[in-house]
């Protein structure tokens, strides 16, 4: 049945069709080097891309960058490649929860019963008691600050029936969506071999959650959700971490790696980036910063100093460094044009895939942790236990 913002909706429909037909065309490689910048890495021998000791992700690695507002593709690397999506998979439970939200086939208010099957779910989760009832609003939170599996299942229960139905209506809206490569089995990403999704997939995502449902994309940026006595913050250090980052989800299970999907806008540019498959949450949340910074320079947009808290140059220090690198006189000798040059050669070294891998310039492991550290991550890139939880 027509609505009266049915008018709107289409509207919106015809951009998000625009915004996948032109992520789905847009296959070009990452822009090569100029012959200044090749130079320089010829010249600098640590930079360029080898594989090395520490290693910025694995063959199951991915990452795409894309400007909300044209759909222009700024950085990707293996986009297409088919991966584990972990706690990504809740974009999809919270894109059908706002769409029932936006019809009044649901209420923030509703209760939500909780089943057996959704109290069992494994951690993370809010610890909730089969029988019980909690609101539409409280799950909302749950999914998006603890990226509870437990409110998610019972979420998805509410809307679905049952989760299996409710995972066939996900993968169904994922296809109309344009999410073409992309198949959904459960409401909270908990491990499933035929659960996957692609980089270019959840960058469609996180656009048609941005631009469908504007009023609802605050959830996203709450830091802390209040539960039965207890502050829970969020998952998302993005949101402390990057300036103008407001959003959206984090994910991991051992399969999958370390995932997450950001947005931040700066200067009237808002960006979505989708990292997959890192080593670590601290590498996950470094290297979607230095995408986001190359994709907003690449726009024309200031990336200061202290716009953001990782700073790949800091690769250039090393603590068993007694004198300055040669390469480091040269930059700081050519001036901000230097410095520039610099940066994009960082990035290059950092981001270049090779084999379907990702790596960080050839360091020795112990110059590595020294520089995540310098970044202000205490267990260093790559080099933290991972969390025996899926998130």
């Amino acid at each position: 049945m027509p609505t009266a913002g049915s008018g709107k909706l289409t509207a919106q429909q015809e951009a998000g069709s625009k915004m996948a037909r032109r992520l789905r065309h847009d296959k070009q490689r990452t822009r090569p080097a100029g012959r200044a910048a090749a130079l320089l890495l010829c010249a600098i021998p640590w930079l360029q891309p080898h594989a090395a000791q520490a290693q910025i992700g694995s063959a199951r690695y991915s990452s795409i960058v894309v400007d909300q507002a044209t759909g222009r593709v700024m950085e990707q690397a293996n986009a297409d490649a088919l991966r584990y999506p972990a706690s990504l998979t809740k974009l999809m439970t919270l894109y059908l929860t706002f769409e029932a939200l936006r019809d009044h086939r649901i209420t923030l208010t509703q209760a939500v019963p909780v089943s057996a099957h959704a109290a069992s779910m494994e951690p993370t989760k809010l610890g909730l008691v089969p029988g019980s009832r909690f609101t539409v609003g409280d799950a909302i939170l749950g999914i998006v600050t603890k990226s509870a599996n437990d409110a998610a299942c019972a979420l998805g229960e509410l809307l679905g029936g049952d989760e299996d139905r409710f995972s066939q209506m996900m993968t169904l809206r994922a296809r109309a969506l344009g999410m073409t490569q992309s198949t959904f089995r459960n409401a909270s990403g908990l491990p499933d071999r035929q659960q996957m999704t692609t980089a270019r997939d959840l960058a469609l995502l996180a656009h048609r959650l941005i631009s469908d449902f504007p009023d609802d994309y605050h959830y996203f940026s709450e830091p802390v959700f209040y539960f039965h006595g207890r502050a829970i913050p969020n998952h998302d250090r993005m949101l402390v971490d990057y300036e103008g980052a407001d959003g959206l989800k984090t994910g991991y299970t051992q399969a999958a790696g370390h995932n997450l999907v950001t947005s931040a806008q700066r200067g009237g540019v808002r960006l979505i980036g989708v990292v997959l498959g890192a080593q670590s949450n601290p590498e996950r949340d470094a290297h979607m910063a230095s995408l986001l910074d190359t994709g907003f320079e690449q726009l024309g947009v200031p990336v200061t100093p202290h716009a953001s808290h990782f700073h790949f140059p800091s690769l250039m220090a090393s603590a068993e460094a007694a004198t300055v690198h040669p390469a480091v006189r040269f930059v700081r000798a050519a001036g901000e044009h230097g410095r520039a040059l610099h940066r994009r050669m960082v990035h290059l070294a950092l981001h270049r895939p090779l084999t379907g891998e990702a790596v960080q310039p050839h360091l020795l492991t112990a110059h590595a942790v020294a520089t995540c550290a310098a970044r202000g991550h205490r267990h260093g890139c790559g080099f933290a236990t991972r969390e025996k939880r899926s998130t």
